[in-house]
C-alpha cells in the first residue's frame, strides 16, 4: 500500500515519544482486583481516552458494572472494520520486595544479555501490547490523516479479574461492536525473532469437587479401617482420570477432538520445542502428557485433564491422627476441536459418582466453561497478517495454538460471529503477573511497525 514506508519511517523517528507515552501510562497503578484501586482503573481508562483523543479519535468511557471499559471509532479509508480489544488493568504486585524497581515507576533497563527492556507492572501484560498497536494507528492518522480500515477499539478494565462484566456488555452492545474481524495482541511471540500468530485457543472446564463421609473428623486410631476415609476416595477418583498412556480416561471426552494436519506437525517438527529447551529451565525432563505424542502437540492442541489443587485432613504442623471428614479437589480440563464443555463436565460427575461408595456423598461446583477456538489456516485476513509480519521480522510467522484460554474470543465469535487474529509481540521470559516484569524495547517498537503493516495488508 502507498505510504506504508513513511508511515514506518514515522514510527522509527518518534521511537522516543511513544516510548514517553507508555512510561506514562505504566505509572497508572490500574490493579482490578483491588477495590483500593477502582479509581486508578479508572484513571487509566481515562488516560487512553484522552491519548486517542491526540489522534482525532473520539472514545468514550463506557460503564460496565465493573470497571469502564474504552470503547472508539476510527473511520478509516477501505470497507472492513476491524474491533480491536486489549486491557488496561495489571495484576497485583505482590511481593514487592521482589522487585528491583517500583513497579508504577517505568525503567529502561538493560538485561544480562545486552537486550533493552521497560520495567514496570503492565509493560507487557497488556499496556505495552496495546500501546503498539495505538501508535500504529497515530503514525498512519499523522502521516497520511487516516486509517487504512475502520477500527473499533475496545480496551477493557477487568481481564486480570476474570472480565465479569464483558461479555454481558458486548452482548448489550453488539451492533455497536459489529465487525468483520477481531484483533486482539495479549499474546506472544515464538522467539525473540520469529512472530507468532495464535491460531486456536483451548477451551475450559474447572469443576471442584468434595467427598463427604462422616458428619465429624474422626479419630483414626479408634475409626480407621471401619470408616470411609474421603482423602482416599478422592485420591482414587483423581488418578482414575488417566490411563497408563497418559489419555483422559473420561467416557466421550476425545469426541471432536481433531488430528492436526501431517504438513503442519512437520512444520511443528522444526520449531525445536524438546524436553531440554521447554522443561529443564523448570527442573524437569520428562513430558507427561500422551505418549506418541510430540511435546508441542500435548502444550497446546491437545486435550488435557489436571488437578490443580487438592485439599482434606490435617495440614498444620506436627501430627494430627484423625479421617477427614472430607476432602475437595479443583480440577480442569482444557478442551480443543470441537469438544462440547457440557458433556465434559457431565462425564466428569459420572466418573466421580460411578467411583464413590456407600455412606459417601458428593458436591460439585462449577466455575467455568468454555469452547475451544481454532482459525482456518486458509483465512485470508491470517494469509494477509502472515505475509505482514514476514516482511517486518524477515522470516515466517509460526501459526501455532496456544495451550491457554481467552475466554472473550470465544464471546466475540458468539456474539459477534467474528473470528480473532491473536497477534502480539510478548516473549516467555516477560515475567507477566511476577515481579520485575518487562516489555523488550525491540517487541514494542518492531510491534507498532508490525500492527502499522498488517493494517495495510487487511486493508487490500
Amino acid at each position: 500500500m502507498s505510504h506504508l514506508n513513511d508511515v514506518l519511517s514515522y514510527l522509527d523517528a518518534h521511537r522516543a515519544d511513544a516510548r514517553a507515552r507508555l512510561f506514562d501510562w505504566l505509572k497508572i497503578e490500574s490493579i482490578s482486583t483491588d477495590p483500593a484501586y477502582a479509581s486508578a482503573c479508572r484513571d487509566a481508562a481515562l488516560w487512553l481516552k484522552r491519548d486517542l483523543a491526540t489522534l482525532g479519535i473520539e472514545a468514550e468511557i463506557s460503564e460496565t458494572g465493573g470497571h469502564p471499559a474504552v470503547v472508539a471509532h476510527a473511520t478509516g479509508k477501505g470497507k472492513k472494520r476491524a474491533l480491536f480489544y486489549g486491557h488496561y488493568d495489571v495484576q497485583p504486585v505482590d511481593p514487592l520486595n521482589l522487585w528491583e524497581t517500583a513497579p508504577f515507576d517505568p525503567q529502561l533497563v538493560t538485561l544480562p544479555d545486552g537486550r533493552q527492556a521497560i520495567r514496570a507492572r503492565g509493560a507487557a501484560d497488556d499496556k505495552g501490547q496495546v500501546m503498539t498497536f495505538v501508535e500504529a494507528c497515530r503514525a498512519w492518522k499523522d502521516v497520511t490523516g487516516s486509517l487504512p480500515i475502520n477500527i473499533t477499539f475496545l480496551i477493557e478494565g477487568e481481564e486480570e479479574d476474570g472480565s465479569k462484566h464483558l461479555p454481558a456488555f458486548v452482548e448489550k452492545r453488539k451492533t455497536d461492536l459489529a465487525a468483520d474481524v477481531a484483533l486482539v495482541c495479549d499474546t506472544s511471540m515464538w522467539d525473540q525473532g520469529t512472530p507468532q500468530i495464535t491460531t486456536g485457543l483451548r477451551g475450559m472446564v474447572y469443576e471442584e469437587v468434595i467427598v463427604k463421609a462422616a458428619d465429624r473428623d474422626l479419630h483414626s486410631g479408634l475409626f480407621g479401617g471401619g470408616a470411609q476415609n474421603p482423602i482416599r476416595i478422592l485420591s482414587r477418583i483423581l488418578s482414575d482420570l488417566h490411563d497408563d498412556q497418559g489419555r483422559v480416561t473420561l467416557a466421550g471426552f476425545y469426541e471432536g477432538v481433531p488430528e492436526t494436519p501431517r504438513q503442519v506437525l512437520d512444520q511443528w517438527a522444526t520449531l525445536g520445542l524438546t524436553p531440554e529447551s521447554f522443561l529443564a529451565p523448570i527442573g524437569l525432563s520428562e513430558p507427561a502428557g500422551e505418549k506418541g505424542r510430540m511435546l508441542i502437540e500435548m502444550v497446546q492442541s491437545r486435550p488435557t485433564c489436571d488437578v490443580n489443587g487438592i485439599i482434606g485432613g490435617y495440614t498444620g504442623v506436627g501430627a494430627k491422627t484423625v479421617i477427614a471428614a472430607e476432602a475437595s479437589a479443583k480440577v480442569s480440563f482444557r478442551l480443543v476441536g470441537h469438544q462440547d464443555p457440557a458433556k465434559i463436565r457431565d462425564a466428569f460427575y459420572a466418573h466421580v459418582r460411578a467411583r464413590l461408595p456407600k455412606d459417601c456423598t458428593v458436591e460439585f461446583i462449577t466455575h467455568k466453561g468454555s469452547p475451544a477456538i481454532t482459525l482456518p489456516f486458509d483465512m485470508p485476513d491470517l494469509v494477509a497478517a502472515k505475509s505482514a509480519l514476514h516482511d517486518e521480522w524477515g522470516v515466517d510467522a509460526v501459526t501455532l495454538g496456544s495451550g491457554g484460554s481467552i475466554p472473550i474470543v470465544g464471546d466475540f465469535k458468539r456474539i459477534l460471529g467474528v473470528d480473532t487474529l491473536l497477534v502480539g509481540f510478548g516473549l516467555d521470559d516477560d515475567r507477566i503477573h511476577s515481579p520485575n516484569e518487562k516489555y523488550d524495547v525491540k517487541s514494542f517498537e518492531k510491534g507498532a511497525r508490525s500492527w502499522a503493516r498488517i493494517l495495510a495488508a487487511l486493508a487490500e
